[in-house]
């Protein structure tokens, strides 16, 4: 059983995390594609937690927000160092070109790094899950890729999050 400090340190990251994520619309807000450069993407982000070459001289940050967050921006950086583009990737239309035979590399890419991974030994399968607001009511809802023992896609589902249900997240 985790102890009250362990459990008051993990409700701290939280609310930190929920904090990050609360601003993330003025953050936005104050970028513009073409002109804000990566520094200041940089500048109202931070780190990003990968940074992705995508040839050429352009690269995409990756600004997660899960397990917490219920979003993950794509921000890409042109060969001129501007901002050529904000997507936040967990939408249905992202899910639907998730396909089977699929790797979960090119899955990473896409969404972003999952909220939760879960081995299942027994049925040699992993679910990689990833949080979202589902549109147009926003109801908290979780996506999850199931891959198989070489990491390709074998199927996905989308459900409630019962995290949610139960009050363990916001």
């Amino acid at each position: 059983m985790p102890s009250l400090k362990h459990l008051a340190s993990r409700f701290a990251i939280a609310c930190a995390l929920l904090a990050l994520s609360a601003c993330d619309p003025q953050r936005i807000s104050e970028l513009e594609e073409g002109l804000s450069t990566e520094v200041d993407v940089r500048d109202r982000f931070g780190v990003p937690d990968q940074v992705w070459d995508d040839g050429g001289g352009s690269r995409t940050l990756e600004y997660n927000r899960q397990p917490a967050g219920l979003r993950n921006y794509m921000i890409t950086i042109g060969p001129d160092g501007k901002m050529s583009a904000l997507r936040q990737v967990l939408t249905p239309e992202n899910f639907a070109r998730i396909i089977p035979g699929m790797g979960m590399d090119e899955v990473r890419r896409r969404l972003g790094k999952p909220a939760k991974v879960t081995p299942l030994a027994l049925q040699n399968e992993t679910h990689h899950d990833w949080r979202f607001l589902e549109p147009p009511t926003n109801t908290t809802m979780m996506f999850t890729v199931v891959a198989d023992r070489q990491l390709r896609v074998l199927r996905t589902q989308v459900g409630p999050d019962l995290n949610m249900q139960q009050g363990g997240g916001r």
